[in-house]
């Protein structure tokens, strides 16, 4: 069978998948373009006496080369709905694995509708998400704790109440903070919670805790059970490394919880430009499932994408994904006050500014560094430079002396 046709027009419930491909040695273009529609729907290496006429229906059909461009175009049929493992096992699995093929990148996925309605999509999403913080007009202010590993639970709580008091909206867990010896899952995110209630009240403003529950998939939807009863209202997930699966596990207990999710891991499928999946593809496929917060990158971070990558990171959580919720992009990684100009004006302002180091490396300490973040978000939506407002903002002055030379 050919799985190339050049003629062939998608129909609107096609899935459609663009991939770059650096074929092999000796291979064509074409070929290697084939190799994967084929690999990736209803081709075997060989001719086979067990296919019938029907089957051939089911093919994915190359419609489109331009340069090392590809669209391919594969039948809804071919994926059982609401299952997002079969659907990256089938345009995502083993074509990667081709000997056909020397660098292979997934750029992007076209979702019809009635694969996207088949999953929750978030809960929550920008407006949720906002009406929950009680916050508006501005960009959220997030603490991740630091150090990322090794604070006691009590310690860890004290931190997240000095941030919350400083004036963050939300802090989190690190990704890499389970349930160590050293920081019992259970006792922080009690003693994390009572304070968070001790910030709401002497500050007054609403306060989020965001536990980070990834885990074994039955571990973790207990830990996330664990914090709805505790009050919690959020929680953290790794949604690389926990997996598609544990993702829509959590989803679908629907315990109306927002859900965070974090990247970790996903520099070993997007970093290389000429292999592995676009970001832009995970944070479509996630929004899908159901998360109401990502990381995407800040382009002025201690983060590798490009301006131009973010930017398309923010499109694919923003724009209209049928009837879908848009999800808030979080910019996390080396920041601090001197960059949130700079960050507000590419994100805007429905986004979650998320700083560790640029809070807790304040020379005066954590409460000073919330503050300054607070300052520097409030002096750009007024159109006041950093410089200027740092004469009658001491904490932002002296966040601007260690960070202004960096």
């Amino acid at each position: 069978m050919d799985f190339v046709d050049l003629k062939y027009r998608p129909s609107v419930d096609d899935v459609i998948c663009e991939f770059q491909i650096e074929e092999a040695a000796g291979i064509s273009l074409k070929e290697a373009a084939g190799g994967i529609a084929a690999e990736s729907s209803i081709g075997t290496w060989t001719q086979v006496t067990t296919e019938k006429s029907y089957v051939k229906e089911l093919g994915a059909k190359v419609f489109e080369i331009d340069g090392k461009r590809v669209k391919i175009a594969y039948p809804i049929r071919l994926f059982e709905l609401g299952n997002l493992p079969n659907l990256l096992s089938s345009v995502a699995g083993n074509v990667y694995g081709l000997k056909e093929l020397k660098h292979l990148r997934l750029e992007d996925i076209q979702i019809p509708s009635s694969l996207a309605k088949s999953f929750r999509g978030p809960r929550f999403g920008i407006e949720g998400v906002r009406k929950l913080v009680k916050v508006y007009g501005r960009p959220l202010l997030g603490a991740i704790i630091k150090p990322k590993l090794g604070l006691k639970a009590a310690d860890h709580a004290n931190v997240a109440y000095e941030s919350w008091v400083g004036g963050c909206d939300i802090v989190k867990d690190d990704e890499n903070l389970s349930s160590q010896d050293f920081n019992r899952f259970e006792t922080r995110v009690s003693e994390t919670l009572e304070k968070r209630d001790k910030a709401q009240e002497e500050v007054g403003e609403k306060k989020v805790y965001l536990p980070n529950v990834s885990a074994e998939t039955e571990d973790m939807l207990r830990r996330a059970e664990y914090v709805k009863d505790l009050g919690g209202e959020s929680v953290m997930i790794d949604v690389i490394t926990c997996g598609a699966s544990a993702l829509q596990s959590l989803r679908n207990r629907d315990l109306g919880l927002v859900i965070h999710a974090h990247r970790a891991g996903h520099g070993a499928l997007t970093r290389v430009e000429n292999h592995g999946i676009a970001m832009k593809v995970i944070a479509r496929l996630v929004r899908m499932v159901g998360v109401d917060q990502l990381h995407i990158g800040t382009a002025v971070g201690k983060m590798s994408e490009s301006q131009d990558e973010v930017l398309e990171n923010i499109k694919v959580l923003k724009e209209p994904f049928h009837g879908l919720k848009p999800v808030m992009p979080v910019a996390s990684g080396g920041l601090h006050p001197i960059l949130v100009p700079d960050l507000i004006k590419i994100f805007d302002k429905d986004f979650i500014i998320q700083a560790g180091g640029g809070i807790h490396g304040h020379p005066d300490g954590t409460i000073a560094g919330a503050t300054a973040m607070r300052q520097a978000i409030d002096a750009t939506l007024h159109g006041i430079s950093l410089i200027d407002y740092a004469n009658d903002h001491v904490e932002l002055k002296k966040a601007m002396s260690i960070w202004m030379t960096r």
